[in-house]
This record gives C-alpha cells, sequence and structure tokens, in this order.
C-alpha cells in the first residue's frame, strides 16, 4: 500500500470515531510534504503502525507492554505535579496501546535519525542510539525513577527554563486563538469548564489549530479564564482508539490512555486526564511540550537522550513489573539492533515523505 492510500484510508477510520476538521487536514498534508522530514515522520504514526514490524522482522517478537506508541523527541514536556513540583517526561499519550516492547524504543530513535539528517541535533546515530538504550536499561534494572526536576536533573531543568518559554510570550500566542471563529461544541465546552477552577471566570472558548502534528484534524478547543486575577487555560482534544488498529478489519478499540497511565513510574499531572470523549489537560508555561529546537540547543544534549530513554523504561516496567525479564531480553540481542532497525524503517518512511512531496507537488501545479 502507498502513502497516500495510507492516508486515506486512515482518515476514513479516523472519521468514524470523530468529526475532523478539514481545514486542519489540508494544513497537515502541507506540513507533511515540507522540506523537513521531522514533520512528516511526526504527522504519520499511522504508516509507522503499518510498516515498522515488516521494515524491522526480527523485533516484534518479545514481551507485550503498556506503551506509548507515538514516541518521539518532541513527545517530552514539562508539568506541574499535585505538590506544584516541576516534572520531565513523555507528555502524550494519545496513541497508548499493548504493543512490542520494541516498539517505542525503534521510534524515538528512529525519530533522532531523522532530526540527525536534517542537521538538527549534533550527535552521531550510533551514539543517539546506544544512549538512549542506555537510558532504557538503566530504568529496568531497579533505578527506576520519575524525573522530578526541583533538587537534581539539572540538563532537563535547563531545557524547561529555556527563554523561549516565557510567561508572557506564553499567554501572548495562546491568546491568539481569540482570532478563530466562534464555535459550539457543548460536549467540549462542559468538559473544559469541569477541568477549570469552580470560580474562573471563562473568557475565551475557540477551536485550537494548526498545533501539533499527529493529532492535526482531530477536534481541539481551547478555553482560557480569568482566576485570581490572571489567566488560566484548559485544553481538550478528541479521544479515539489508538492509530495502530486502523488497518484492522476489527472495530476501532477504546482509548488506552487510562489503563496506561495507572501503570507507568511517574509524578502525575493531576490536570491531565480523559473526560467523556476529550482527552483534557493544563496549558501552562511550563506545562507544555519542549520542542526540537529546545533540545538542539541543550548543552547536555546525550545526558538529554540518555533520560528519553529511561522514560521510556519509566512507562514500560508498568507492566505487570516486567523490568528485569525486558532487560534480559534487551542483552541477548546483537550489539547494533536500535541502531539498524531504526534505519531500516527511517529509509522506509523517508521514501514516503518524498512520494508524498512529489504528489502534493503534482496536486498544487494541476
Amino acid at each position: 500500500m502507498k502513502i497516500e492510500q495510507a492516508t486515506q484510508e486512515f482518515e476514513a477510520w479516523l472519521g468514524r470515531q470523530v468529526t475532523l476538521q478539514a481545514d486542519e487536514l489540508v494544513y497537515k498534508h502541507k506540513q507533511m510534504a515540507s522540506d523537513d522530514p521531522f514533520r512528516f515522520f511526526r504527522g504519520t504514526y499511522y504508516r509507522w503502525a503499518q510498516v515498522w514490524a515488516e521494515a524491522s522482522p526480527t523485533l516484534p517478537d518479545g514481551p507485550l507492554v503498556r506503551s506509548v506508541g507515538d514516541l518521539h523527541l518532541e513527545n517530552y514536556g514539562t508539568w506541574r505535579d499535585s505538590d506544584g513540583r516541576l516534572v520531565w517526561g513523555i507528555n502524550d499519550f494519545d496513541e497508548a496501546d499493548d504493543l512490542p516492547w520494541a516498539n517505542d524504543l525503534v521510534r524515538l530513535a528512529s525519530s533522532a535519525w531523522f532530526a540527525i539528517e536534517t542537521g538538527l541535533l549534533k550527535i552521531g546515530f550510533r551514539k543517539a542510539c546506544r544512549t538512549i538504550l542506555d537510558g532504557y536499561l538503566a530504568h529496568l534494572t531497579g533505578k527506576a525513577q520519575a524525573f522530578v526536576l526541583e533538587e537534581s536533573h539539572r540538563h532537563l531543568r535547563a531545557m524547561a527554563m529555556h527563554e523561549k518559554r516565557n510567561p508572557v510570550d506564553f499567554w501572548k500566542k495562546l491568546n491568539a486563538v481569540e482570532q478563530e471563529p466562534e464555535v459550539d461544541d457543548p460536549d467540549a465546552l462542559a468538559a473544559l469548564q469541569r477541568a477549570l477552577p469552580k470560580t474562573a471566570k471563562l473568557t475565551t472558548f475557540r477551536r485550537r489549530t494548526h498545533v501539533g502534528m499527529g493529532s492535526l484534524g482531530k477536534p481541539r478547543y481551547v478555553a482560557i479564564a480569568v482566576y485570581n486575577g490572571a489567566a488560566v487555560a484548559r485544553e481538550a482534544k478528541a479521544l479515539c482508539g489508538p492509530a495502530t488498529h486502523w488497518f484492522s478489519p476489527a472495530p476501532p478499540v477504546a482509548s488506552r490512555i487510562g489503563e496506561t497511565l495507572a501503570h507507568v513510574i511517574r509524578a502525575p499531572d493531576p490536570l491531565y486526564q480523559t473526560d467523556g470523549g476529550w482527552i483534557v489537560r493544563r496549558l501552562a508555561p511550563h506545562c507544555s511540550r519542549l520542542e526540537l529546537t529546545h533540545l538542539s540547543k541543550a548543552p547536555e544534549l546525550a545526558r538529554v537522550l540518555h533520560s528519553m530513554g529511561a522514560e521510556t523504561a519509566n512507562i514500560h516496567v508498568g507492566t505487570d513489573g516486567n523490568g528485569a525479564q525486558l532487560a534480559d531480553y534487551v542483552h541477548a540481542l546483537p550489539k547494533h539492533w536500535l541502531e539498524e532497525a531504526a534505519l531500516k524503517v527511517s529509509k522506509v518512511l523517508s521514501k514516503d515523505w518524498k512520494r508524498w512531496r512529489r504528489l502534493q507537488a503534482k496536486s498544487t501545479n494541476g
């Protein structure tokens, strides 16, 4: 199946779960055809789910674990836990599912390959894979703990406090949603109001557009309110089953977010939750994802990649406490298995990206 057919069939499958935003899909298709293959990679997890096992035929065997699914370099961010502490970790579980344990690691390493190929990351690919895997193994073998940034993890705290996350700039950008047309989605509004402080005064309820890549097309809304004299915000994004099932003839399965987060090692975000048909989260200057530009300028890049691997293990070890079993399995694999697997599937997706660009250019030029 070619990338264009896969995209059409996936979007038809998704459209049977939620009412898709046609203008956001047009925008997504254009972004997938940009000169940045990392954006294509982020926007096509459905294609990854279809081809990664075929591209890496020796890896799907092994334990099934609760997985992130759509893991990549920009699927990490920060939030505040119930004690107000700043926490770093994986912050998007839209595609969570029970998957072969290697899926998350190979996808994370593949995202690094795309970032390295385009010059966004200054590190050798072999070193990046080795560092990610070392971090993963470190947290499989009894040392797993959440990444709370108050007293340690200086390398992560430096990214979290990057000047581009200035609160004034954050609220200026978020308030730009007021330019969006008014919407009428009482279910989304009700979910957002339940997530806001009880005495907060709602000022804005709008669509949130051109955000992210993988979820473009799904309904997404933002509510901004005034609470104790300052702004607070919540986002609601349509809840769907994981894209790993789109090419299955069976009906879509329910979201796996709740059960995945119930079995992970982390200091949870108390305001990240599902509510009916929505994923609801807090939006704030230091409660958001960290972009590749933050990572590319990290003074201790290797330590950050090590932490990304370790945080991946924090998710996997929640599956029946299987850290020791997974560690034994990983140690038995050939030395450069991660590098080789990620390279194979990355080249498949790179060909898809080039084909997509040609098709979009032909369509644009008539």
